[in-house]
This record gives structure tokens, sequence and C-alpha cells, in this order.
């Protein structure tokens, strides 16, 4: 990761603020459009990015709860046994059945336990590797599960410019 990872404080508000422009883009696609394919070019609908989103913040959470107990992370493990696309993949797949209304409130859910366990990390355990076994702090890995090209905790805004587009293609 080239960007400095922020302190959490930092890191909460750039999570929060990157949803808020999430749920404003989503609010922009009309209705009947959320569950349409073609965002960013490819075969996922807005409803299918927004289980995407959830899934990578259940699985940082997924990854405290392992570092709690010195263990890896479950997406670490996943990613190196079948590699990123595959892993994305298969969460949009598993989700693939649920509604709009289903997607947005386990979304809103996790997000909101993403957000009190973010809060509830020390700043010095922040700063602290997740495991014996690691060198950065555990902000610097959750950036990374957080992520995106925008720098660490910034996931949701790689996918702003296809919503973006999105949204400008279906509505009126």
């Amino acid at each position: 990761m080239t960007e400095p990872v922020p302190g959490r404080e930092e890191a909460i508000r750039l999570v929060r603020m990157d949803r808020i422009r999430t749920r404003e883009l989503l609010a922009r696609i009309p209705e009947r459009a959320l569950t349409t394919p073609g965002l960013g070019g490819g075969d996922w609908s807005p409803k299918d990015l927004i289980g995407h989103l959830e899934s990578w913040e259940r699985h940082a959470l997924d990854a405290l709860e392992a570092w709690s107990r010195g263990g890896v992370a479950p997406s670490d493990h996943a990613l190196r046994m079948v590699g990123l696309d595959a892993f994305n993949l298969a969460e949009v797949t598993r989700k693939a059945g649920w509604s709009v209304a289903r997607s947005v409130d386990s979304a809103d859910a996790t997000h909101r336990r993403l957000l009190a366990s973010l809060a509830s990390i020390p700043e010095d355990r922040w700063l602290a590797p997740p495991t014996e076994r690691e060198r950065e702090g555990v902000g610097s890995h959750l950036g990374g599960i957080l992520g995106g090209p925008a720098g660490p905790f910034r996931h949701d805004a790689a996918h702003h410019p296809d919503l973006e587009a999105f949204a400008a293609a279906h509505t009126r």
C-alpha cells in the first residue's frame, strides 16, 4: 500500500463519508434499475455492488475477530486459495437471490457494526500489529481490506465513477 495509513478517526471519517456518497449515488438510480446488470460495463447490478461492499466490510470484521485470537484473517486465506476475482464472484453469487431491501438492510447493519468496531479499537492497538507474525499495524491491514485505488479505507470510492455513470445512464 503506497498511501500512508490514516489514524483511526480519519479512517472512520473516510469510510463514513465514502458510504454517504455511495448512498447518494444509489438514490439517483431508479428502483427498477437497481437490479439491472451493466455497472462498470460488466455483469454487476447496483444491488450486486451493495452486496460486494458489505462483504468486504464483513471481511474486515472477521479479520478483527481472527486477529483477537492470534489467527489469520479469513479473507487472507481465501484470497491466497482462489484469488480476488473468484473470491468476489463467490460473494456476489451467494447474495444473488437477495432482494434489494435485504441487501441494503444487511449492508447498513454491517456498516454500523464496522464503524462501531473501528471506534472501539484503542489508538495504541491501531498502530500495533494484528498478530505477533505481522509487522504493520492493525490500521494498515484493515486499510488494505477496506482499501481501493484511492487509498486505505477507500473501497467505496473505487466504485463511485461506475455508479455515477450508471446513474447518469438510468436517470431520465
